[in-house]
């Protein structure tokens, strides 16, 4: 199954059917439109931006996307427009005439009003866009397409952050397989140097000391450093985690929750790079730490993505 990203946008818009009297059209032509825009985020966070004509479908809304979508800061924009011309119709002089005999009503109350401006009257007199009785299920429809754009959006986008992270971990792997075959070389190195070092040492003491007594002490001091420096342990978890992040990304949307437990598996591979870089006794094993925490770091960045 696919991995989906958190991140993604979609919008539609469909005309609604006019209201009408006896087969005969009477109100305006009207256009419902919906976008859906998501980022990144730990739950899922929605918010709604609609017109309060629309507002007593929200929950409705809510509970359909919610059904859709499990994580991610989530934007739901509605609005509601006339499609008939933006010019303005002439007001009728019945009509100026009403909203004077208004004003003089006003005035004889409230001296200090304002007068009407022509904006004012324009507005006073020009239809309001309002939202038919019957528009839930049109809303509803318009949020599934809406919705299905969307989920194909946050699936092309989590493709390519899947593929991203599978070349990540090649890499990763690759230098674990650079990282194993140097601590036993590094050891036998740092044996026959203590065992030099003590053949040294009892020169100058003039074989106060017994050669096999001072062989015992470096065999025993190189198996002490063998023990520091032993990464085999870090190596073999690193390698788990990398197997056990390439099924996650196999098994894809059948994971439940796999943006979140690669997350916590890249808290792990962190914290094996970062014991691998203190045990590291060669610039060689260094490199290889900290090249290990730029790829893991770039894995986390994108991880944080994925639903």
């Amino acid at each position: 199954m696919p991995i989906y990203s958190m991140t993604g946008y979609a919008s539609a818009q469909t005309e609604l059917p006019r209201e009408t009297v006896d087969t005969v059209p009477t109100g305006p032509a009207l256009r419902l439109g919906l976008e859906i825009r998501s980022v990144n985020s730990r739950f899922l966070d929605l918010t709604f931006k609609m017109p309060e004509e629309l507002r007593p479908h929200e929950a409705a809304v809510r509970e359909l996307i919610t059904q859709h979508l499990k994580r991610g800061k989530v934007e739901v924009r509605a609005n509601l427009e006339s499609t008939a011309s933006t010019e303005f119709a002439a007001p009728t002089p019945a009509l100026l005439q009403r909203l004077s005999a208004l004003q003089d009503t006003v005035h004889a109350w409230l001296p200090k009003a304002n007068p009407l401006s022509v904006a004012d009257v324009l507005r006073l007199t020009t239809a309001q866009t309002s939202a038919p009785a019957d528009i839930g299920p049109s809303l509803l429809k318009l949020a599934k397409t809406t919705l299905k754009q969307l989920s194909e959006g946050r699936e092309r986008e989590g493709a390519r952050l899947a593929q991203t992270l599978r070349d990540r971990l090649s890499q990763l792997r690759a230098l674990a397989q650079q990282a194993a075959p140097l601590v036993p070389q590094l050891v036998e190195q740092q044996r026959l140097k203590f065992l030099e070092r003590w053949r040294d040492a009892m020169a100058l003491a003039e074989g106060t000391t017994l050669p096999e007594a001072a062989q015992d002490r470096a065999l025993t001091e190189a198996t002490a450093f063998a023990i520091r420096i032993d990464v085999a342990e870090e190596l073999t978890r690193l390698v788990s985690h990398f197997d056990e992040m390439d099924d996650l990304l196999a098994k894809g949307g059948k994971a439940e929750g796999v943006g979140k437990r690669l997350d916590f598996l890249i808290q792990e591979l962190h914290r094996e790079a970062n014991t691998l870089g203190s045990k590291s006794a060669t610039m060689e094993m260094t490199r290889i730490s900290v090249d290990m925490k730029v790829l893991i770091e770039q894995l986390r960045e994108q991880v944080q993505n994925l639903e």
